[in-house]
């Protein structure tokens, strides 16, 4: 049998970030719940196992809920909150260089309690030879490593071309992510759509049927234009608001001399959790297409 502080093999669903769980009763003290008078998951002992992938920071994780039927581990984060908080970590080789490193992002309730750690997987020449353009898969983890969420965009060599868009090649060229949550069960799409100005995305659930829509600035990304407002409405003429994304200031340095981002996107409380799921998805389709290009440029 395994003992604490040695490092397993992940069990079948999980990412294989290099790291496992420990076995049932062999957590260590103040592993797993918070401690006396203090919200979220506490740090464990030194030498235990780290809260989340390497890399992810190590700070207080939100409690995870109890179990809620109809809704799969690892999603009953979402029934309790109404906003996220997803930003990029920098990658200090970015600063120095034009290497081009795979994404990794922590998000994080409002209060800044760690709820999930996301990370790109993707090839390392379309990285460097097709930048935001690239195909990806965005494996989205909890705090225990269990991958609940994935985002996935297939590589378009025309993709983002508003000629094509607007076209007879629509569908074949728009950008586009899937959203499966949990994995390997679709929830919805976000796929690029015709725009003369404004940047225009739609939602859709998992038979096609768009029930959403995301509406961006004319202006947007840059000193001039630091915040930036996605709002998502419901389709038709008297469209409401049911959410927004939104594109925080992260810093001078950050914005200049790296592609890391910080984004918010908010909901209903009592939006279903696997809209709740797509609506985080639609966060990394909106910075592949309008930020990360500027960023890069920047360099």
């Amino acid at each position: 049998m395994a003992q604490p502080g040695v490092t397993m093999q992940p069990q079948a669903g999980q990412v294989n970030y290099g790291y496992g769980q420990p076995p049932p009763g062999q957590y260590p003290p103040g592993y797993g719940q918070p401690p006396p008078g203090q919200p979220g998951y506490g740090q464990p002992p030194p030498g235990q196992y780290p809260p989340g992938p390497p890399g992810a920071p190590q700070g207080q994780w939100m409690v995870k809920p109890e179990n809620i039927p109809g809704v799969p581990p690892g999603l009953e984060y979402l029934s309790q909150i109404n906003q996220l908080i997803v930003k990029q970590k920098k990658d200090m080789i970015e600063v120095f260089t034009d290497w081009e490193a795979a994404n990794r992002y922590v998000i994080m309730n409002s209060v800044g309690q760690q709820v999930y750690f996301a990370a790109e997987e993707s090839d390392m020449c379309m990285r460097q030879c097709c930048g935001p353009q690239r195909g990806f898969t965005i494996h989205i983890t909890d705090n225990l490593g269990q991958e609940v969420m994935r985002v996935t965009r297939e590589f378009k060599c025309c993709a983002g071309c508003q000629c094509c868009i607007c076209g007879c090649g629509k569908e074949h060229c728009a950008f586009e992510v899937v959203v499966e949550a949990p994995v390997g069960q679709v929830v919805g799409k976000i796929r690029q759509a015709c725009s003369s100005w404004k940047p225009h995305l739609k939602i859709e659930d998992a038979t096609g049927n768009t029930y959403a829509r995301i509406r961006g600035p004319c202006c947007f990304g840059g000193i001039c234009c630091p915040t930036s407002d996605f709002p998502v409405l419901t389709p038709g003429e008297d469209a409401t608001e049911i959410g927004k994304i939104t594109k925080q200031w992260a810093g001078l340095g950050a914005e200049v001399f790296t592609n890391a981002q910080t984004f918010s996107v908010e909901f209903p409380m009592d939006l279903d959790v696997h809209q709740k799921a797509v609506f985080v998805g639609a966060v990394f389709l909106v910075d592949f297409v309008y930020f990360e290009q500027q960023n890069n440029n920047n360099g």
